[in-house]
């Protein structure tokens, strides 16, 4: 009977423990009208593509005749290239988006978040701004939009900048703890209402070199972005997308490209810059010590420099 006893105070407190720590990280939708003073404000604006209000920043001279796409990851927003940008719009016309699934954008109407699909985004975006053609820069999934846009819709895209990109078959030495369990179908319904925010910092610091370079600031975005209405679910069906069963079509990219890389990326190793480097003819390659999957946030004014060079040539 005593065993018993125990077994039955054990069993509820650990129930109150998983209330307790169920309210304290309980983390409803957010409208995205209630992340708008914070996240969007001037120059973000919001464009009709494809069915939904798509949030982008468009900035730099209007009469660039080639401007820059900047394309974000898996997770990410806009704002990651906000270092490159700084410096990038004194000569050239820069344009950043919030992919669908992720930032103020929000999920797709068709719920498609597969590379074939982005490709189309980007092509409708480039028409509604009226862009001819365009250099396209992605980094990780970003990257994987940029080459896939530049294999299916290769004259409108001048040059490519592959930012750690993927593409080829996953070869990850460390994966993002909030990646893993969002692409576990069993967790979803619960991570849909529930987001403790020491996740989403651990996972924005596996992705840096230097953990210590990210702000509080940066994981609110991470945070709070993650929140808007629907992008939990466009999360998971994403995952469950892939890049991989368009590989093959990489080596079809003729565009010149230059393929950036941090040398510490544990998500996506830096040896794939040089399958990269193998398949696209031409292409030259950046490897850069003390950075992680995201080079141009960690360190905007290292990584930009190579882009200028780029463009300069």
């Amino acid at each position: 009977m005593r065993g018993l006893k125990f077994l039955g105070v054990a069993v509820l407190a650990l129930l109150v423990l998983a209330v307790v720590w169920l309210a304290m990280n309980w983390a409803p939708d957010r409208p995205v009208a209630s992340l708008k003073a914070r996240w969007a404000a001037p120059p973000s604006q919001f464009v009709r593509v494809g069915g939904m209000d798509v949030h982008l920043r468009d900035e730099g001279p209007r009469g660039d005749p080639l401007p820059i796409v900047l394309v974000h990851g898996t997770s990410a927003s806009l704002h990651t290239w906000d270092g490159w940008v700084d410096t990038l719009k004194q000569r050239h016309r820069v344009i950043r988006v919030d992919l669908p699934g992720f930032g103020l954008t929000g999920p797709s109407p068709d719920g498609d978040y597969s590379l074939p699909a982005y490709a189309r985004f980007i092509v409708q975006l480039m028409d509604r701004l009226n862009l001819q053609q365009v250099v396209l820069a992605g980094n990780s999934l970003g990257g994987a939009v940029a080459w896939k846009t530049a294999v299916d819709h290769p004259t409108r895209i001048a040059r490519l900048v592959l930012v750690d990109a993927a593409g080829y078959p996953m070869e990850a030495q460390s994966i993002p703890l909030g990646f893993r369990l969002a692409n576990m179908p069993a967790l979803s319904p619960l991570l849909r209402n529930v987001l403790p925010r020491r996740l989403v910092e651990s996972s924005v610091r596996n992705v840096y070199a230097d953990p210590g370079k990210v702000t509080p600031e940066q994981i609110d975005r991470y945070f709070e972005l993650t929140l808007r209405e629907g992008n939990r679910r466009a999360l998971s069906d994403r995952l469950r997308a892939g890049n991989e069963a368009f590989a093959t079509q990489i080596a079809q990219i003729k565009q010149p490209t230059l393929v950036l890389w941090g040398a510490q990326d544990q998500l996506i190793p830096p040896a794939q810059a040089q399958y990269f480097a193998r398949d696209i003819q031409g292409s030259q390659v950046q490897v850069f010590e003390g950075l992680g999957h995201v080079p141009h946030e960690e360190d905007p004014a290292r990584t930009v420099a190579a882009v200028q060079a780029f463009l300069g040539r």
